[in-house]
């Protein structure tokens, strides 16, 4: 005996199943030799330079002119601060807490991809149960003469 209900997919649940969650790496340019090596070295610079450690150096080589901003007086310490320190330095921390941040929206996309897995899952277990339901329904129907399928409007 057949279920009442037909179920018909969306397209999408394949396409996403397919493709996977969206990931920060997934959106480099690839599709020739010269964007491959623009990504590969983009990426190598931006990890270099978006480190702590690059920041520690910058701020480093920063303080090698400290002495002469601090004797030009006040206004030169200041232009020192914001053009020298802050920039070099800034640059690099924030670069690391964008890197941070792309880690975590990987792993929130990755979580909502498993999520949404899992609700698919949860909806075929529930569709299961209707169709059973349906055979069950069907066979009462038949044994006390009712249509298990009337004509809905």
């Amino acid at each position: 005996m057949s279920s009442l209900y037909q179920h018909i997919p969306h397209p999408r649940i394949l396409n996403r199943l397919r493709e996977g969650p969206v990931r920060v790496k997934d959106q480099l340019r690839r599709d020739n030799a010269v964007n491959r090596f623009n990504t590969k070295m983009a990426l190598l610079i931006t990890r270099a330079v978006g480190s702590m450690w690059c920041a520690y150096a910058f701020a480093a080589f920063d303080c090698i002119s400290l002495p002469a901003a601090i004797r030009g007086g006040t206004a030169t310490f200041v232009a020192w601060v914001a053009q020298t320190f802050l920039q070099l330095v800034l640059l690099s921390i924030i670069m690391v807490g964008q890197n941070v941040q792309a880690a975590a929206a990987d792993k929130r996309s990755e979580a909502t991809f498993e999520d949404a897995g899992a609700t698919l899952h949860e909806t075929a277990q529930i569709q299961a149960h209707l169709a059973a339901q349906d055979v069950l329904l069907t066979r009462i129907a038949a044994k006390i003469g009712l249509d298990p399928a009337p004509d809905t409007p």
